[in-house]
């Protein structure tokens, strides 16, 4: 009875919960080393401290004392949204219980069924369906693990989601997602609320707001925000600018050089990046004024050739206007002024600087002293930011085989080709990988809109034939290969059927290559297929 005394005695000196965490120690320190409260060092140390575990275990279960019982949660909004298809609900249920492995090795020929869920929820929200009710958990579940299905998921998960959030910390994430927990935001045209709202919202509340008034009225919401710009953190302060880059225009322009002058580096930055934006602003101007002065075609030795004098200094006007003076390291500093400069310059003007020669011209032109590559990076950089298809399609080439004179990197090739329209751009990586194969295909693949474009494709599935006739293994491939599964035609199945086969395999192939490209090829197959039935599924009335 000596355990059991000494547990009684440790209960009534201390609280419930700092006799467990005590006890909870000596556990992990052991008895040798510390012996439960009240109790002395010695062989029955142990039993004492089992004995005293066991009357805190009933303390903490039936100690508890009644309480008012809560307010029942208010009732969920209702979803108007219809129902979906019986087939397209067990194939959601299907999707959800679906867990990526946690092991290594093959991963056999059944479909990834976690990386068609998210072409799924689209698909769904394409069709205005609501949720089932009974899977939300699941879908809130998946969501929380899964940044990237997130906006997808809650839009389909509708006003229920954010009711089951109240209720579950786990799932909070819905909550910071919707501005306000699923509070409704006022009319864009209701100004008084507007203005209440902007100025007492949480901050992610204000940011929506903006975004939402500046779809319904540019001006009215940049009059919004200047109303408490100057009482505004610098990082919301840079939030809030970054609201204007949607229906950006001339209008927008005064307010953008007072930016200028922000106290803030970073706000000034984006400020001076909208502004280059706009052809027509009195920064681009200035900005082509500095870079004519740097650039200029050399006459003089025959053939034409761009000669570039970087500039010696960053004086105090250009940092004004966005000019970053410190280099990082391991750039030189006027090599560094000079890609700024070139880059924040209207590309238009470039024509009549260069004797009405039209891109393609100017960036054949050679350039002296080595200042090529800036150049032109500056360049690609320029018609990134100015979404221009005439000076993308220039740095980018003609023709996949030279990769274009610009184009000194895949990064900035796929950042290009964002530039061009969706067929163009699935046609320019279908020559590209005529050309180069698929070692060098996977960053420009990404930027290829779903489902990809038929000669993309076929590209594709050429290239993967090639690959495997090769004979080497397909693991090189898997990242192409797993883009294929997502993007590729579902049309395109029944022509892939006669790659599903084991190849017989040349004497120098890998051992055993033709059996995993067989297995590759049976997923991609049973992929597309599945992606097939999933929008039959979902169109299903």
């Amino acid at each position: 009875m000596k355990g059991p005394s000494t547990a009684d005695a440790t209960a009534t000196s201390t609280s419930s919960g700092d006799a467990w965490e005590e006890l909870v120690t000596v556990a992990l320190l052991g008895t040798d080393r510390r012996t439960p409260p009240g109790h002395s060092p010695g062989a029955d140390a142990p039993t004492a401290l089992l004995d005293a575990a066991a009357v805190q275990t009933v303390r903490r279960r039936a100690g508890l004392r009644p309480a008012p019982a809560a307010a029942r949660p208010a009732r969920a909004a209702d979803d108007p949204r219809p129902p979906l298809p019986a087939p397209a609900r067990r194939r959601l249920a299907l999707l959800l219980t679906d867990r990526p492995g946690t092991g290594g090795g093959r991963r056999g020929t059944a479909p990834d069924l976690m990386e068609l869920l998210p072409q799924w929820l689209a698909g769904a929200n394409e069709q205005g369906y609501a949720a089932p009710p009974d899977l939300l958990p699941a879908l809130l579940d998946a969501a929380r693990g899964r940044t990237d299905l997130r906006p997808q998921a809650l839009t389909f998960a509708g006003p229920r989601a954010l009711w089951l959030a109240r209720l579950n910390p786990d799932w909070k994430f819905a909550l910071r997602s919707t501005p306000g927990g699923g509070k409704a935001l006022p009319a864009p045209e209701d100004a008084a609320d507007v203005q209440r709202l902007w100025e007492e919202g949480l901050f992610a509340e204000r940011v929506t707001l903006l975004a939402a008034v500046r779809a319904h009225s540019p001006a009215a919401a940049r009059e919004l925000l200047a109303t408490t710009w100057s009482a505004e953190r610098a990082e919301d302060r840079l939030m809030f600018l970054d609201s204007l880059r949607s229906g950006l225009a001339d209008a927008d322009e005064p307010f953008l050089e007072q930016a200028l002058s922000d106290r803030s580096r970073n706000v000034r930055a984006t400020a001076a990046e909208l502004l280059s934006a706009l052809p027509g602003s009195a920064l681009a101007a200035r900005m082509a004024s500095r870079a004519a002065s740097c650039v200029a075609v050399d006459r003089t030795q025959g053939a034409a050739t761009i000669t570039v004098e970087a500039p010696h200094e960053c004086d105090a006007g250009m940092e004004r206007d966005g000019v970053v003076a410190k280099p990082p390291t391991g750039r030189g500093e006027r090599s560094w002024w000079l890609g700024q400069l070139v880059e924040a310059t209207p590309l238009g003007g470039w024509t009549a600087r260069f004797g009405g020669r039209t891109p393609e011209e100017i960036v054949a032109l050679p350039v002296a002293d080595d200042w090529q590559g800036e150049l032109h990076a500056a360049w690609c950089r320029a018609a990134v930011r100015q979404r221009d298809a005439v000076w993308s399609r220039a740095l980018l080439g003609a023709s996949p085989d030279a990769g274009g004179p610009g184009a000194v990197s895949l990064s900035e090739r796929a950042k290009l080709l964002g530039s061009l329209s969706d067929g163009e751009r699935a046609e320019w990586v279908a020559g590209f990988i005529a050309t180069h194969g698929l070692s060098e295909a996977f960053q420009l693949l990404g930027v290829c809109t779903q489902p990809w474009a038929e000669p993309l494709g076929r590209a594709v599935v050429d290239a993967l034939n090639i690959a495997r006739d090769a004979g080497s293994y397909p693991w090189s491939f898997s990242g192409v290969m797993g883009l294929a599964e997502r993007c590729l035609d579902p049309a395109e199945a029944s022509r892939l059927d006669g790659l599903t086969a084991t190849p017989d395999e040349p004497e120098d192939a890998a051992p055993g290559a033709g059996g995993y490209w067989s297995e590759a090829f049976q997923r991609l197959v049973s992929t597309l297929r599945l992606r097939r039935a999933m929008r039959d599924e979902l169109r299903e009335t």
